[in-house]
């Protein structure tokens, strides 16, 4: 059988061709059309990690300019025939006369909580093989620092977990303290070391390396990844084969992203390692550009870049949310010489230094802290009671172990209380020791400087000092738990309350053997 196809009416075929040309001649009345005015200039030469444009005369200094390829950079000289601008990314493929255009915008990065427990570029882009972090926001790298009215005292104490650091050179929330001492000396230990103690205090830390050793950088990575500290930690990094751009970027797109989370309310930890290398960066880029070198070819800004920089950190006021943000900054310095040109700009901006002496480093006293040299200026108001009461006299016994430890290397006969300074600050020593990522909690560290402080530990042998600092820790575990959390509060204790503590660190050491062992013979 054979079907016979549906008649069509060419009356309602008509009609619905008449509908949509009616549909797509209002709608072409409807849209207006829109000019896009675009400024497109031309590379005329291109250095190492430089490009000198032309064409672009409403370029805003610090601008981000695109070049063909997707490759960027920011305008960094503007002068009357040329702008000077510093490439972020590999500019292998730009040549002279390829195209350049502006963005309308300076410099930002991407803002978002899904940013932490990330690896990332300073310019957001993921370097942990993972998806971008999705954000909403971006910032500004560069952005005034909070005005004097807006910033609170630094009253809450940062706690780093190395007993020497808590105990004699206290670091408050919103401080800045600088890190510095010769290569290899354990600076960016004591930064990994602080970023670990975090784990259970709600503070966000940002690790920041600059211009550093891939397998450098490999390293704090797992080593945050094996302590369960990357969940709470966001990582930037920039390294050594970066173009110098970028390197000189990096620390403040991290404090961008630092101060995302202080106007939140939060307290966060940024650590720079290390400002010695954006120094290095930024020298390098003012030669190429041919600006006037200064002190040890140094621009004659290389103090303000780094001011602007610090400033940022702060503690804000509770009406702007009470966040606050703690720089840790790392320099290196070179044969012990702190007086060079850096180290002392960074010394005259923060608010204390931490020195890390070679000569302890050699010596087997870890961390290498030389308290003569380290200074806070904030954390003692700060610190908790407790502290100040039990190591007031710490730091004076402690400088003065050392100047007569120093006189009686001469062989000189020394008096029964002379000797039993020196005995006493090498317990003072031996106490204020600790191992690599071994982080003291607050009532270990308190009944620890109690027990020193009242001298229990002067009958104790030298040898045997890493083993009744252990007792003695242990003992927290027969603490009350009231007492416990007493000891984390700003309150001081009572005697009482002391006495509690002392007698079970009384009891921890008579229950150790603490004769002198016997040397064994070869």
């Amino acid at each position: 059988m054979i079907h016979k196809p549906a008649s069509v009416n060419p009356g309602r075929v008509q009609d619905a061709f008449d509908a949509v040309f009616l549909r797509i001649a209002r709608t072409r009345e409807a849209a207006v059309p829109r000019l896009m005015l675009r400024e497109i200039g031309m590379v005329t030469s291109v250095g190492a990690g430089i490009a000198k444009v032309s064409g672009l005369p409403g370029t805003g200094l610090e601008e981000v300019l695109r070049f063909s390829g997707g490759s960027y950079g920011i305008a960094f000289n503007i002068e009357e025939d040329e702008i000077g601008v510093i490439l972020l990314d590999d500019y292998s493929h730009l040549h002279a006369g390829d195209e350049v255009e502006r963005r309308g915008h300076v410099m930002d990065v991407p803002v978002s909580d899904g940013l932490v427990g990330r690896v990332i570029s300073p310019l957001g882009r993921p370097l942990d093989d993972q998806a971008p972090a999705i954000s909403s926001r971006r910032m500004p790298i560069e952005r005034a620092a909070p005005s004097i009215m807006d910033r609170a005292p630094v009253t809450v104490p940062l706690q780093t977990g190395i007993k020497v650091i808590d105990a004699l050179i206290p670091v408050g929330r919103g401080q800045r303290e600088l890190i510095l001492g010769d290569r290899q000396t354990g600076k960016t230990a004591i930064a990994l070391d602080t970023i670990l103690n975090q784990k259970n205090a709600n503070v966000l830390c940002i690790y920041c390396a600059i211009g550093q050793h891939a397998s450098g950088v490999a390293k704090v990575v797992a080593t945050l990844r094996e302590n369960d500290a990357l969940r709470y930690t966001i990582v930037v990094v920039t390294e050594g084969n970066d173009p110098p751009g970028m390197i000189y970027i990096a620390p403040y797109a991290a404090t961008s992203i630092g101060e995302y989370f202080m106007e939140q309310g939060r307290d966060v930890l940024i650590v720079y390692d290390d400002l010695a290398h954006h120094a290095r960066a930024y020298r390098e880029l003012s030669l190429l550009m041919r600006r006037p070198p200064g002190r040890e070819a140094y621009p004659g800004d290389i103090f303000y870049i780094h001011s602007r920089l610090l400033e940022r950190a702060t503690h804000l006021r509770p009406e702007l949310g009470g966040g606050s943000l703690t720089a840790l900054p790392i320099v290196e310095t070179e044969a012990e010489d702190i007086a060079a040109y850096i180290p002392t700009n960074l010394i005259s901006i923060t608010d204390g230094q931490i020195y890390l002496s070679p000569t302890l480093f050699e010596l087997g006293v870890l961390p290498a802290v030389d308290v003569g040299k380290s200074v806070s200026r904030v954390g003692g108001k700060a610190q908790h009671a407790i502290y100040r009461a039990v190591t007031g006299d710490l730091k004076l016994d402690y400088a003065q172990f050392g100047e007569l430890e120093a006189f009686a290397r001469f062989g000189a006969r020394v008096d029964e209380h002379t000797r039993g300074v020196i005995e006493h600050g090498r317990r003072i020593r031996a106490c204020l020791q600790q191992p690599e990522s071994a982080p003291v909690s607050v009532p270990e560290q308190i009944i620890l400087l109690l027990a020193l402080a009242t001298k229990l530990f002067d009958e104790v042998p030298l040898d045997r000092m890493r083993e009744a600092d252990q007792a003695v820790r242990d003992v927290i575990a027969n603490i009350p738990p009231e007492l416990l959390a007493r000891m984390e509060t700003a309150e001081p204790l009572g005697d009482e309350e002391r006495q509690v503590l002392m007698s079970h660190a009384r009891k921890a050491l008579s229950e150790l053997d603490l004769k002198q062992r016997p040397k064994e013979r070869g």
